[in-house]
């Protein structure tokens, strides 16, 4: 269920709410979290009912394994290799449920082209969300592993899980910051000012993604999937309408899952800062995704070493980091490949400091903001032979005239520019890019918000409009990770 959807905005959502709060305000706070827990689940069986064995079998395995590390006992000792012994095979049953799930046709085919061989691949659909709970539920193994949660009921557990406004797509959540909000008597009192709040921010969010990133995506698919020959112009317009429809699809995903916990009272962590207004690419990761940078810092670069090792060890680690933070997101080379530039970039700039290196801000926005931009391209691209046609645009290799300009204003580009620009598609880009850098983000809202007319006007008018293009809804980008 897509929450850009008439059955999750109209049924599902208010439904849960309603019964939710109806079974608080009768005391029966147990019955309620049962509630919410049961709706989660169905809210994911709803893609595909055959996997919901498969979330219930990792909770249950999980919770387990965490109650077992999370005992108080003398360290060193025998103890202590049983604690490491068991996270080390809690750990690896998660890698290899995801890695059977979401890499074996990959690792397969792979060998396939590089030994010559003709081993079948299995055709697994990628059940939905696994990359996303099965991060949280190794976040919590390692953190009742260094007893930094206290352990609590399997429900509590079930529902830090499943909670669904960020079971689908994140954020990527601690037991730590959830757990205490679900225990904690008065989030289970109705509050209007959240109420409030959260019906603004996910109209926001609704907006965001079915009017605007929804929007570009009918400019980027053709440009990527078309396999057509780029002009200059075009293969820009491709590049830059990705890059907005990914930021507008992701924030508005963000929004959506903010607004929906707010209904509940419940405060997801910031996962999305408007990241376009960087610096630098360092600025960028500590601005998108915010809780995957937290996570892969916390639990693979800092294990690896971190910077304690040395400068060489430092940028190693960091590289490799990225490089698995790339996998992360899919089972293919491009993805391999996008996350090795990423990491070879954060190389770069930790050098660049250290040589006490310093540049303007615009200069440091502008180089940053297109390297994103550029390498959005493999994150986008089905193979390199698509990138490469986007590439050989976007150099002027393939032409600098668009195609398929409207009749009217030729004349007027003519006598501007020597190169021609879709005059919509153009609008729309330079429209989105004074968004990104001039508009606060949504989560500002989050500290001292006031409810107004002006934000009830504006919601309503954002609900309004993005209800009336639902019929064309896609689904959100990170739902494929």
């Amino acid at each position: 269920m897509l929450f850009s959807s008439y059955e999750f905005i109209f049924a599902f959502l208010p439904i849960t709410f309603l019964v939710y709060f109806f079974l608080t305000g009768r005391r029966l706070l147990q019955a309620a979290r049962v509630w919410l827990v049961l709706a989660s689940l169905f809210f994911y069986s709803w893609w595909n009912i055959n996997y919901l064995p498969l979330i219930l079998g990792s909770m249950l395995c999980n919770f387990a394994l965490g109650a077992e590390l999370a005992k108080p006992g003398d360290e060193p000792g025998p103890r202590h290799i049983r604690r490491k012994t068991l996270l080390a095979l809690g750990v690896a049953g998660n890698l290899a449920l995801l890695g059977y799930f979401k890499y074996v046709d990959f690792f397969l085919g792979t060998f396939n082209v590089l030994l010559d061989l003709q081993l079948g691949l299995t055709g697994i659909a990628l059940p939905l969300a696994i990359s996303f709970f099965t991060f949280q539920q190794i976040a919590y193994l390692v953190d009742c592993y260094r007893r930094e949660t206290k352990e609590s009921d399997f429900l509590g557990y079930a529902l830090f899980v499943t909670f669904f406004p960020q079971l689908i797509a994140g954020p990527i959540v601690h037991h730590r910051e959830m757990i205490p909000q679900f225990a904690s008597r008065w989030n289970a009192v109705r509050r209007y000012r959240n109420v409030a709040l959260g019906l603004f921010i996910f109209s926001m969010g609704l907006f965001k993604k079915v009017v605007i990133a929804d929007t570009f995506a009918q400019w980027a698919t053709p440009g990527f999937d078309e396999g057509e020959a780029l002009g200059f112009a075009q293969a820009w317009a491709t590049s830059l309408s990705y890059t907005f429809q990914l930021y507008f699809d992701f924030s508005g995903y963000t929004d959506m899952a903010i607004g929906a916990a707010l209904l509940f009272n419940i405060r997801l962590p910031i996962n999305f800062n408007s990241p376009y207004k960087a610096l630098s690419i360092q600025d960028f990761w500590r601005r998108w995704h915010i809780t995957l940078s937290r996570f892969l810092r916390d639990y693979l670069y800092v294990p690896l070493g971190g910077n304690r090792r040395g400068r060489g060890r430092m940028y190693a680690n960091l590289f490799v980091t990225f490089l698995l933070g790339g996998l992360w997101h899919g089972a293919s080379w491009m993805f391999v490949f996008w996350g090795g530039l990423h990491g070879a970039a954060l190389v770069v700039h930790r050098i660049w400091q250290r040589l006490g290196g310093v540049m303007p801000d615009w200069l440091g926005w502008l180089l940053t903001f297109n390297f994103v931009n550029v390498t959005w391209v493999l994150f986008r691209a089905p193979d390199l032979t698509s990138a490469w046609n986007i590439y050989r645009g976007m150099l002027g290799l393939g032409g600098w005239q668009l195609a398929e300009l409207p009749a009217w204003p030729r004349s007027v580009l003519v006598g501007l520019t020597r190169y021609y620009v879709h005059f919509e598609t153009g609008l729309w880009i330079g429209l989105a890019l004074l968004a990104v850098l001039c508009l606060r983000n949504s989560t500002c809202y989050l500290h001292g918000w006031r409810m107004q007319t002006r934000h009830a006007w504006l919601a309503g008018l954002a609900l309004a409009l993005s209800v009336s293009q639902l019929s064309s809804y896609s689904e959100f980008i990170y739902f494929n990770f």
